[in-house]
């Protein structure tokens, strides 16, 4: 899950040119032929739109307005971040500006305990910005820039209404040099080792190697999900085919004026307990325990089998998670039943927050 994304290039009136050429020639491969005559005929620039989610549906394609309101992200962990060990102390990827007022979309794993954060803009400008709010149970972030930018925001599509097959364009912090074109080859429910799952993630095809919070980019030109992944069964079924796992756009929607405002979704946090667990042979094996969370506290060790919770058994994540959230908020006690070697313990795991076991920042 480690970002890895590529240096972000220094942009020049030469290269918006040639991002207009890129994305109009990607917009006309991906739309089907008696749409793309109108692709050329509607080539004026792009009104100017208040939000993201008020853009107008028939507002036509701008090549500039869409690169420019590319960033790259760079963030760096605090001391002794405890994210460090699985994601690193240095953070590079994508984000996409949403709001007029710099507000940008992220991964949100990239600013989990960053300390320092900046974006690159299309322009090649090293700029400051702040954490303004990360939502576990999406996966997603949002930071501002602390300077204006020469953006406007990309508008939100309809993830929902995204079928498989659908042809897409992922757009990272490359811009024109590093444009993926793919395909919606399947959309399902997912769920992470790290006590995460989203009903309906969207996967695609080919991969990109610049995942971490690319932008998919729909027929229309408007934002539909953030690079999460990179996956070796993005297909569903039997045949695996490596590709991206998406976070669709549409989860964002309910919870991103209070993210805006308080810096999370309201309402009581989900129990965390700091357990990663793979399903493997019809059974939930711990492949990793967060040090000092209440996993360890308890007394759950790499390599135990969590049978149950509560006295129902369990045996794939999404039955775990379930089962643990269905449980109450954060700070309820979680019973296990654990194999740990031939013994079968009951153990009982006091939830946290997963934000309380954040280390603070140092700056603001």
């Amino acid at each position: 899950m480690t970002p890895d994304p590529r240096s972000l290039p220094m942009s020049s009136p030469p290269r918006l040119a040639l991002a207009a050429t890129v994305l109009a020639a990607a917009l006309t491969l991906m739309q089907p032929a008696p749409v793309r005559a109108a692709t050329h005929a509607t080539a004026a620039p792009a009104a100017s739109a208040a939000t993201a989610t008020d853009a107008a549906a028939a507002e036509p394609v701008d090549a500039q307005r869409l690169f420019a309101a590319i960033v790259k992200v760079q963030a760096r962990a605090v001391p002794n971040a405890r994210s460090a060990a699985t994601l690193g102390e240095e953070r590079d990827g994508t984000g996409i500006v949403i709001g007029e007022d710099g507000l940008i979309l992220t991964i949100g794993y990239l600013i989990v305990e960053a300390d320092d954060v900046k974006i690159v803009d299309s322009r090649g400008r090293t700029l400051p910005a702040k954490i303004v709010g990360y939502d576990h149970a999406t996966g997603l972030g949002l930071i501002r820039a602390a300077a204006p930018l020469d953006a406007r925001p990309v508008p939100f599509g309809d993830s929902a209404r995204l079928a498989e097959r659908a042809p897409v364009m992922i757009v990272n912090s490359g811009g024109a040099d590093d444009v993926t074109l793919a395909y919606v080859v399947s959309r399902r429910p997912f769920t992470g080792s790290w006590e995460y799952m989203l009903d309906q993630a969207i996967f695609t095809a080919p991969p990109t190697l610049n995942w971490s919070g690319a932008a998919l980019i729909d027929q229309d030109g408007k934002l539909i999900g953030i690079g999460s992944l990179i996956v070796r069964d993005a297909m569903a079924g039997d045949r695996e085919m490596p590709g991206n796992m998406f976070v669709p756009i549409d989860v964002l929607k309910p919870v991103l004026a209070d993210m805006i405002s308080t810096g999370r979704r309201a309402g009581p946090p989900r129990p965390w307990l700091g357990i990663a667990a793979d399903e493997q042979h019809g059974r939930l094996f711990v492949t990793r325990v967060s040090p000092e969370g209440p996993g360890d506290r308890a007394g759950i060790k790499a390599g135990d089998i969590i049978l149950g919770v509560g006295g129902e058994g369990v045996r794939t994540q999404a039955e775990f998670y379930r089962k643990v959230w269905g449980r109450g908020a954060a700070g309820t006690d979680i019973p296990l039943r654990v194999l740990q070697g031939i013994d079968v313990r009951e153990l009982k795991v006091r939830s946290i927050d997963r934000v309380e076991y954040f280390r603070p920042r140092t700056t603001f």
